[in-house]
């Protein structure tokens, strides 16, 4: 009995001696790039600070403010009664709920797991409901979709690539709601209501800013860190173009489109649901302080990532 009980100890502390050279390993490769090709490096480096700094600090800070504001002073499930009697029917989702579906589609990411990192935190969503949204809310936004990969895409008529990155999600909510075992049956029922401790307007901003302030930080450290990671592969100049745009676009969206948009602008829509490796991080520094768990991500996110690509390998809209 000793030596059975004892066998998957041991294959543990092997298996973590594995991972821990493995990452040794890569983290020694990687020094030894940055020393080779300093130029290189700032370059990488430099273009995730620049995206960030142009295009999340004033697409993404102005929202984490005004809705950290709304929930701190307990105004989320007042300002969605217009939407709610629907999205609250199709989605069986509480008006806080409800609040996260519309702030996370309009916003983008990653507000949507932002808003339910932060709901779940003041126990205004049970966890049901924050693991059931966080399957569909946190997608690239609908802003930085016609602003940014419109015309990085070239695509002339955005009508139809805009439906599909849109509705499937909010078709896909719909499906995971009625699996049997999941997240059938009305999930406000999950927690009672309660309004909590309302800050003042004064203390909610300072609040708010604050916390902007630090998820916007963090959401550059992890841009400028992804994008630096696209050296992995400059030795290596022979691979096939499609397989370093494939890795430049799951690694960080972003930078991915910039430099291989044009030239497979089906790759990058397929990849939009996913979002990059870079949002899966930026995920988890959202939801960190909850319970909720990223495995369900990842696996929701993989199975949108193929329903897309489903549909625009039997369908090509431009």
């Amino acid at each position: 009995m000793l030596k059975t009980s004892a066998y998957p100890v041991k294959a543990s502390t092997y298996s973590a001696k594995i991972q821990q050279m493995l990452l040794t390993a890569l983290g020694v490769y990687l020094i030894v790039l940055l020393l080779a090709y300093p130029a290189l490096s700032l370059e990488y480096a430099s273009k995730g600070l620049v995206l960030w700094f142009n295009k999340m600090i004033p697409t993404l800070l102005p929202f984490m403010i005004l809705s950290g504001i709304m929930i701190r002073m307990n105004l989320t499930h007042k300002c969605v009664g217009l939407f709610h009697p629907l999205l609250g029917r199709l989605y069986g989702t509480s008006p806080n709920g409800t609040y996260t579906i519309l702030m996370g589609f309009l916003c983008g990411f990653p507000m949507g797991a932002r808003i339910v990192g932060e709901l779940l935190e003041a126990g205004r969503i049970s966890r049901r409901e924050g693991s059931f949204l966080l399957s569909f809310c946190n997608n690239i936004g609908p802003i930085y979709f016609l602003s940014f990969v419109v015309p990085m895409l070239r695509i002339r008529r955005p009508l139809l690539p805009f439906c599909i990155m849109y509705g499937l999600p909010l078709l896909y909510g719909m499906a995971v709601m009625r699996m049997p075992g999941r997240h059938s049956g009305d999930m406000a029922s999950d927690v009672s209501f309660h309004q909590g401790q309302s800050l003042s307007l004064p203390a909610a901003v300072d609040a708010s800013v604050v916390s902007g302030l630090t998820g916007i930080a963090k959401l550059g450290g992890y841009m400028v860190f992804f994008n630096l990671l696209n050296i992995v592969f400059v030795p290596f100049e022979n691979l096939p173009a499609l397989i370093l745009r494939f890795y430049n676009c799951i690694l960080e969206i972003t930078s991915g489109i910039d430099r291989c948009g044009h030239f497979n602008p089906y790759l990058v829509l397929i990849l939009l649901p996913f979002g990059g490796f870079s949002c899966f991080a930026q995920t988890y520094s959202m939801i960190q302080h909850t319970d909720l768990s990223l495995r369900p991500y990842l696996f929701h996110k993989l199975m949108q990532t193929g329903i897309t690509a489903l549909c625009y390998i039997l369908w090509h809209p431009f």
